[in-house]
């Protein structure tokens, strides 16, 4: 069996946005049992991750990593046509990842106990992101 579902996120600009309840109830809308859920975004300035999702911290902290990773506004960028964050974001997006896979099991995904999936917008401004989630199993 196969399912598939797309969900339209709208971001505040450079931060997190939850998703776990969004992907949990595709899985349960999905009839599967056990498998694996997929969610893919289709931008190349924002990225996915599953991380820690009880302290805050722990976000602000990856946000304070990545400016050291890929700073807005490097003079050694010749990628900035929308901006200071242009460049920065695309490269923030290629350290991450823009796709992740989670188990499926009597019909729940199987995250532990402190893990949320997150979508993080690279960009300063807010977009409106768009995610692939296809469930796959039985």
């Amino acid at each position: 069996m196969t399912f598939q579902h797309t969900l339209h996120i709208q971001t505040r600009g450079r931060g997190m946005t939850e998703l776990t309840a969004a992907v949990r109830d595709a899985v349960r809308a999905s009839g599967v049992r056990t498998g694996l859920a997929h969610v893919f975004v289709r931008h190349t300035s924002c990225s996915l991750l599953i991380t820690e999702n009880a302290d805050p911290d722990v976000r602000r902290d990856l946000e304070t990593l990545a400016r050291r990773w890929a700073p807005d506004g490097d003079p050694a960028y010749r990628h900035d046509m929308e901006g200071d964050d242009d460049m920065a974001a695309h490269a923030r997006s290629v350290l991450t990842e823009v796709a992740l896979s989670m188990p499926v099991g009597d019909g729940e995904l199987l995250l532990g106990t402190w893990q949320g999936i997150y979508l993080w917008e690279h960009r300063a401004q807010g977009h409106r992101r768009e995610l692939v989630v296809t469930v796959i199993g039985s």
